[in-house]
């Protein structure tokens, strides 16, 4: 499939649902929730050290204007049930001219081991194929992040490259994994590829 993405493509800021999670636009309230999950010893551990610049103020303004951003699309991971804010799944770094981004998230401490990451995952990077026409979507992960790599490969990203000991944690260097899914890949498996 060839086409090029609808001009307001990642202008235009959606609602996903799924069985488990529904992913939505993000409002500046979402900030001190985010504030936490971000504060998580093992978000930390696994994306990086908390900012100080991460003041209260920046978060309500960063996640207020997420759905001002032409460029990337930033939504909030909630669960379906009680829509408790759970994460964020983001399409960032947005190529035109290559049809590419880069995907990354985040799953806080009451959204983990349940399913909902995977389930989001399949609903952003679905979106992204499916809706904006994107040819590839790269994302990297830590080699220490097992869980995390799980996911992805669940969802059919493949490995494309290493970046030897990039990250230092807790004493230790970690290899950086890049890892991507190409358009004709999702469309033969919708984010469920039959693994051996």
């Amino acid at each position: 499939m060839t086409h090029e993405p609808p001009a307001a493509g990642f202008s235009l800021k959606p609602v996903l649902t799924g069985e488990k999670t529904v992913l939505r636009p993000f409002t500046a309230a979402d900030a001190d929730t985010m504030a936490e999950i971000i504060d998580d010893p093992e978000v930390l551990r696994f994306t990086g050290d908390s900012p100080n610049d991460l003041t209260p103020d920046f978060l309500r303004s960063w996640y207020g204007s997420r759905n001002a951003q032409p460029d990337r699309l930033d939504l909030a991971v909630t669960d379906r049930a009680t829509g408790e804010l759970l994460g964020e799944a983001v399409l960032h770094d947005w190529d035109p001219a290559r049809r590419s981004c880069t995907f990354r998230t985040l799953i806080g401490p009451t959204g983990r081991d349940r399913g909902i990451g995977t389930e989001a995952v399949r609903l952003i990077v679905g979106h992204g194929f499916e809706r904006l026409g994107l040819h590839r979507i790269d994302l990297d992960v830590y080699s220490h992040n097992h869980r995390a790599r799980h996911v992805y490969e669940k969802v059919g990203f493949t490995e494309a490259g290493v970046t030897g000991e990039s990250v230092l944690r807790d004493g230790e260097r970690h290899d950086a994994t890049l890892m991507s899914i190409l358009a004709p890949d999702w469309a033969k498996h919708r984010g469920r590829p039959v693994r051996p």
